[in-house]
């Protein structure tokens, strides 16, 4: 299985000096992801977590909405032929393919080319035509009254504190530089999961995967803190968890505005210590009146 970092070789020039020295880089290998067998998406991340992104995924797809969705997830060969490593299917094991099997009597999504190709590229999808896809795909809205439960309160203070909370936990960036950051907060702001990837939509997907397989899901008094900007993929990826709340350290994208107040989530950009921008969902931001 490939690991998180690896070393390479660099020439270092500071101050004018030149030396040769090793240097910790993130690893980035592909990993397919089949649904009963077929080939489904092909996503760049860091190796880890696996099955919790491949679950995720599959969550932000609409296919999965508990774990008991789930029959089996396992590694599966590749199409590299290596006697030495040889494993059902024929190829090479190489870990990055894994194999999800849908539990009987869940529905099975028609796999068509255009699916596919979508996926893989990571570009999600575009325009009012997505924006409506989501908003009736999801299993957990998030825009209405459905729950006993006060509304979701969160106060600026709290949320200017994750920031902080989120950057002093995320490990293998202090050894690379080279990685995105999700995480979890409950709204009293105790960080419940953190996971990081070469792909902020990854690191999304993994938390999810993780808390599916948990039953933790849906994820309905949630904050959801990204380290960069807040595109649609990953509005998308809260909503179709449940989550109401996302929040980025830098700028949200129009289309992902656009899904928020469609969908009732609260999007919060540009979290700076006690700066930010709230876009959509200010209903959930203990905000002081401004009138």
């Amino acid at each position: 299985m490939g690991r998180v970092t690896e070393r390479r070789r660099t020439i270092r020039v500071r101050d004018g000096a030149v030396s040769v020295r090793p240097d910790t880089l993130v690893s980035e290998e592909p990993m397919e992801i089949r649904l009963n067998g077929r080939p489904l998406a092909i996503t760049m991340r860091t190796p880890g977590d696996d099955f919790a992104l491949a679950a995720g995924f599959l969550v932000s797809e609409g296919v999965l909405g508990a774990a008991e969705d789930i029959r089996s997830i396992v590694y599966c060969a590749g199409a590299e032929p290596n006697p030495s490593l040889e494993a059902p299917g024929g190829g090479a094991n190489t870990y990055n393919v894994v194999d999800v099997q849908l539990a009987p009597g869940v529905p099975v999504p028609d796999i068509t080319l255009e699916r596919n190709v979508y996926t893989t590229s990571s570009c999600g999808l575009c325009g009012k035509a997505s924006l409506d896809a989501v908003r009736t795909a999801t299993r957990f809205p998030i825009g209405g009254a459905s729950s006993l439960a006060p509304p979701l309160r969160v106060e600026p203070a709290l949320l200017a504190r994750l920031p902080g909370r989120l950057r002093e936990a995320q490990r293998v960036f202090d050894r690379t530089g080279g990685l995105h950051a999700a995480a979890l907060f409950s709204e009293d702001g105790d960080m419940l999961d953190i996971r990081e990837d070469v792909g902020r939509h990854n690191a999304v997907d993994k938390l999810v995967g993780r808390a599916l397989r948990e039953g933790m899901l849906p994820l309905s008094r949630m904050i959801l803190l990204v380290s960069g900007r807040a595109s649609f993929e990953l509005a998308q990826k809260a909503v179709m968890a449940g989550i109401p709340v996302l929040a980025a350290v830098s700028a949200p994208s129009s289309l992902a505005v656009d899904l928020a107040l469609e969908t009732g989530l609260t999007l919060v950009g540009f979290l700076r210590g006690p700066d930010m921008n709230v876009y959509a969902g200010e209903e959930r931001i203990a905000l002081p009146s401004w009138v």
